[in-house]
C-alpha cells in the first residue's frame, strides 16, 4: 500500500513539474507579448503625436491660405470698383467729345 502511495505521489510530482514547466513557458510567451504590445502602444502614441503636430501645422497653413484668399478677394473687389470708375470716366469723356 505504501509503495502504491509513493508511486502515486511520484506521478503527481511529475505531473506538477510538467505543469510548472508549461506555466513557465506560458509566462515567457505572455511576457514577450506584453513587450510587443507595449512597443506597439509606444509607437502608436509617437505616431499620434506626430499626426497631431502635422494637423496643427496644416491648420495653420489653412488659416494663412484663407486669410490670403480673403485679402485677395478684397483687393480684387477694390480693383474692380476702380476699373468701373475708370470705365465710367472714359465713357463720360467720350460722350463729351
Amino acid at each position: 500500500d505504501a509503495n502504491r502511495q509513493i508511486s502515486e505521489y511520484k506521478f503527481k510530482l511529475s505531473k506538477a513539474e510538467q505543469d510548472i514547466t508549461t506555466l513557465e513557458q506560458n509566462i515567457g510567451r505572455l511576457e514577450g507579448q506584453v513587450a510587443r504590445y507595449k512597443n506597439a502602444a509606444e509607437n502608436a502614441e509617437k505616431v499620434e503625436d506626430e499626426l497631431k503636430a502635422e494637423k496643427r501645422k496644416l491648420q495653420r497653413e489653412l488659416r494663412t491660405a484663407l486669410d490670403k484668399i480673403e485679402e485677395m478677394e478684397m483687393t480684387n473687389s477694390h480693383l474692380m470698383k476702380r476699373l468701373e470708375k475708370m470705365k465710367a470716366n472714359r465713357n463720360a469723356l467720350l460722350s463729351q467729345q
